[in-house]
């Protein structure tokens, strides 16, 4: 009977902490328990800073950094690439800012000396399309201009563009190796190109200029 008893009175054991569920949880290491535990608060958060793009600017109000020249860009070109160098123009030219393009042959003053001229157009230009073209390759005054622009901006900032047509890559002139260049293999998507390049020129010309008198 005294056996009987004490088998009565001998504690259950808990279901919550059995054998296996202690084993269970002893097994796991103290950083995968911090993991856990804090892995709400390692939760991207929605409030991270984006970088902001710039504010937009009018390059056609009065008061822009765009008036100080007399050409937004200067179409440099051999004569036998005058049909789409007037192609280009009249797109350029029919664009909502109104580009403004020197061309040699419109825009250059009669009785006028060829290199003054083409100094000049250089000088008054904020950037220069270098029509690269088996012509030009052999024009001496294509050539010279192209040093002109690159004298007068030695930087790849954007001003100088060189667009590729009808010619291999390496004949590509070496000294505008070190700037990328625009294929015509696509005509209306070259287009597009020339006039973006000129009118990011522009805007961040205008940017800097009103940031600065600020």
């Amino acid at each position: 009977a005294g056996w009987f008893r004490r088998l009565l009175q001998k504690p259950k054991q808990s279901s919550s902490c059995s054998p296996s569920t202690l084993h269970s949880t002893a097994s796991r290491s103290p950083s995968s328990l911090s993991s856990s535990s804090s892995s709400s608060s390692l939760a991207p958060s929605s409030d991270v800073a984006r970088p902001r793009r710039p504010a937009p600017v009018d390059i056609s109000s009065s008061g822009s950094a765009r008036w100080a020249k007399s050409y937004d860009v200067c179409i440099c070109h051999s004569e036998g690439d005058l049909e789409f160098v007037e192609e280009l123009v009249a797109y350029l030219e029919g664009q909502p800012q109104a580009l403004r393009c020197f061309l040699q042959l419109r825009d250059s003053a009669a009785g006028s000396a060829i290199v003054t001229e083409l100094c000049e157009a250089v000088r008054n230009s904020h950037c220069w399309v270098m029509l690269i073209t088996p012509s030009f390759l052999q024009d001496p005054w294509c050539r010279y201009q192209m040093h002109q622009a690159l004298a007068e901006a030695p930087m790849a900032n954007g001003r100088t563009i060189p667009v590729l047509k009808d010619i291999d890559r390496k004949d590509y002139p070496r000294e505008l190796r070190n700037l990328y260049y625009i294929s015509t293999a696509l005509k209306e998507n070259s287009f597009r190109q020339i006039r973006d390049t000129v009118l990011r020129y522009l805007e961040e010309l205008c940017r800097s200029s009103a940031s600065s008198t600020e």
